[in-house]
C-alpha cells in the first residue's frame, strides 16, 4: 500500500505531537508518586470514570483493534472466540463475582492473595507462573504496533520494535499505575471515536453512502459460515471454539493487570462497577473491528494481505481523519503496553526480587519495568505471530491460578498444598504437550484421546482435581469472602 508523502509528514508529526503529550501526561502523573502505593494502585484512589475507562483500555489493543479483526476476515466469527468475546465476558465475571472480595483485601499484587491464603511457596510459585505469561502479550502489542509502522513509513520491524518498546516503557517509568490511567483515558477514548467514523464511513462505502445498506449488505453478501459466531459440524471444534472462548473468560481473571486496576479503585463498589461497566464497553465497540473484518473482505475482495484497519482508513478516509484514526490505533495499543509492561514488572519486584534485595521498594519495581520490557522485545524479534502469543499469554494463568484463586476466594484453606498441588498438576500438563506439540489432551491414549480435548480446558480440570485430591470439597469451609478470615498478615473485615 502506498503512502502519499503529504500524508506521511502530517501523520508522523501528528504522532510526534502524541507521544510528546503523554509524556506529559507521564511528567504530571509523576508528582503524585510518593511510594509504592501510589505507583502500582495509584494510591488506591481512582474514581469509577478513570477506573472503567483504564479496565477497558487495557485489553483493547493490538488483539482486538489487529490481530482478532484479521483472524475474522480470514476466518468468520469463529475466530473471535478469544477477543473480544471471551475478554469482554472476563470482565463481567470480575465485577460479578471476584473484584469486591479482592478489593477488600488491600492488596497490591495478586500473588500477595496467594501468600495470605496459602503461603510464601505459592506466592513464588504463582509469581512464577504469572511474569512470563505477560512476555507473550507484550511482545504481541510490539509486534502489532511495529507493523503499522512499516506499513505508514517503511520502517524496518528490527528498528520499529525498539523504537514501540522505548515510547511504552518511558512514560510507563515516569508514573506508574497514575501514569498508565492517565493516558489510558486519553487514548481509549481516540480509540472510540476513531472506531465509529471509520465504522460509519466504511459501510457507508460498501452501500452506496447508505450505513444502513452497508450493513445489509455484509449480512447478504457474507458467507453463512463466516457469520457463525461458533462451530456447529462436530463436537471436536465445538469444544476447540469453547476452549479458545474460555481462555479468555477465565485465564485473566487471576492476571495483574486486570487485579491491579480493581486494587485501585477508590472502593468495592467502585471496582465491581468498573468492571462490569468495561466489560459491556469491550463487548460493543469489540463487535466494530470485526464488522470492517467483514466489510473489508467486500470491498478488498483479492487483498487478503494487508491489515485491514488501517487499509480501510487509507482508502476511504479524509487524511486529515485517517490521521487521527492511525494515533487511535496507536493509542490503543500503547495503552495495552504499558498495562502489560507495569503489571508483570510489580509482581517481579514486590513477590520475588524484594525478598531476596534490600532496595528500596520504589525503585525495584522500576528495574522491574526495564526488565520486563527487555524481555518481551526479545521475544518479538523471534518472530511469532501477534495472535498466538495473545492466546499463549493467557493460557498459563488460566491453567495454573484460576483454580486456587477461586476456590480459595470463597473458602478458608486449611493448609497451602492444595494450591500448591493445583499449581503444579495444571502447569505440568499443559507444558509437558506444549512441549511436545499436542493441541489435545492424550492425543495418543485411547477414548480419551478421541474426544479431542482442548487442551487449555483438560490441564484446568486437571488442576481442579489436584486441588480436591488434597482438600476435598467436602472438607473445605466454604463461605462468603466478606465474611472469611484471611490466614497470614491480617483479617478482611466485613463490607
Amino acid at each position: 500500500m502506498e503512502i502519499d508523502p503529504s500524508l506521511q509528514w502530517l501523520l508522523a508529526t501528528t504522532m510526534v505531537l502524541y507521544v510528546i503529550g503523554m509524556y506529559l501526561i507521564g511528567y504530571y502523573a509523576q508528582r503524585k508518586i510518593h511510594g509504592t502505593e501510589d505507583f502500582l494502585v495509584a494510591g488506591r484512589k481512582l474514581p469509577f470514570s478513570l477506573a472503567w475507562m483504564t479496565l477497558l483500555a487495557t485489553w483493547f489493543g493490538a488483539g482486538t483493534l489487529l490481530a482478532a479483526a484479521d483472524e475474522v476476515r480470514r476466518e468468520g466469527l469463529q475466530a473471535a472466540a478469544l477477543d473480544p468475546f471471551g475478554a469482554g465476558v472476563c470482565l463481567l465475571l470480575a465485577g460479578l463475582f471476584f473484584a469486591g472480595p479482592l478489593w477488600r483485601m488491600e492488596l497490591l499484587t495478586v500473588p500477595d492473595f496467594f501468600r495470605r491464603k496459602f503461603g510464601v511457596a505459592a506466592e513464588l510459585i504463582a509469581s512464577c507462573i504469572m511474569v512470563p505469561s505477560y512476555f507473550g502479550w507484550v511482545a504481541a502489542q510490539f509486534v502489532a504496533l511495529a507493523g503499522v509502522l512499516q506499513l505508514f513509513f517503511g520502517i524496518d520491524p528490527m528498528f520499529g520494535l525498539a523504537l514501540v518498546a522505548i515510547i511504552g516503557t518511558g512514560y510507563t517509568l515516569m508514573g506508574g499505575m497514575w501514569s498508565v490511567t492517565l493516558t489510558d483515558a486519553v487514548q481509549i477514548s481516540l480509540v472510540l471515536v476513531g472506531l465509529v467514523v471509520l465504522a460509519v464511513v466504511a459501510l457507508g462505502e460498501l452501500g452506496a453512502g447508505s450505513v444502513w445498506n452497508g450493513l445489509v449488505r455484509v449480512g447478504q453478501e457474507t458467507e453463512p459460515e463466516m457469520l457463525r459466531p461458533f462451530p456447529t459440524e462436530n463436537i471436536a471444534a465445538m469444544l476447540g471454539w469453547l476452549g479458545v472462548f474460555l481462555t479468555g473468560a477465565l485465564g485473566n481473571l487471576p492476571g495483574q493487570d486486570l487485579m491491579q486496576r480493581v486494587f485501585a479503585a477508590k472502593s468495592a463498589s467502585t471496582a465491581r462497577w468498573a468492571c462490569l461497566v468495561a466489560g459491556l464497553f469491550y463487548l460493543s465497540f469489540g463487535l466494530l473491528p470485526l464488522l470492517l473484518a467483514l466489510v473489508g473482505n467486500l470491498l478488498f475482495p483479492d487483498d487478503v494481505t494487508s491489515e485491514i484497519l488501517p487499509a480501510l482508513a487509507h482508502a476511504f478516509l479524509h487524511p486529515v481523519v485517517a490521521v487521527v484514526f492511525v494515533v487511535a490505533m496507536l493509542s490503543a495499543v500503547l495503552s495495552t503496553i504499558d498495562s502489560a509492561i507495569l503489571s508483570p514488572a510489580s509482581v517481579l519486584a514486590e513477590n520475588v526480587l524484594s525478598k531476596f534485595l534490600g532496595q528500596d521498594s520504589l525503585s525495584l519495581n522500576r528495574y522491574s519495568v526495564l526488565a520486563v520490557a527487555l524481555c518481551s522485545l526479545g521475544l518479538a524479534y523471534l518472530g511469532e505471530n501477534a495472535y498466538e502469543l495473545l492466546e499463549t499469554a493467557y493460557v498459563l494463568t488460566l491453567v495454573g491460578l484460576f483454580v486456587p484463586l477461586t476456590i480459595g476466594l470463597y473458602s478458608q484453606p486449611q493448609s497451602g498444598r492444595p494450591a500448591l498441588a493445583s499449581m503444579g498438576i495444571g502447569v505440568g500438563v499443559w507444558g509437558l504437550h506444549f512441549v511436545l506439540g499436542c493441541e489435545t489432551f492424550l492425543p495418543g491414549v485411547p477414548l480419551i484421546g478421541t474426544w479431542q480435548l482442548p487442551l487449555s480446558l483438560a490441564a484446568t480440570g486437571c488442576s481442579l482435581v489436584g486441588y480436591f485430591l488434597l482438600e476435598p470439597p467436602w472438607k473445605i469451609q466454604w463461605g462468603s469472602p466478606a465474611k472469611i478470615a484471611i490466614t497470614g498478615e491480617k483479617n478482611c473485615s466485613p463490607d
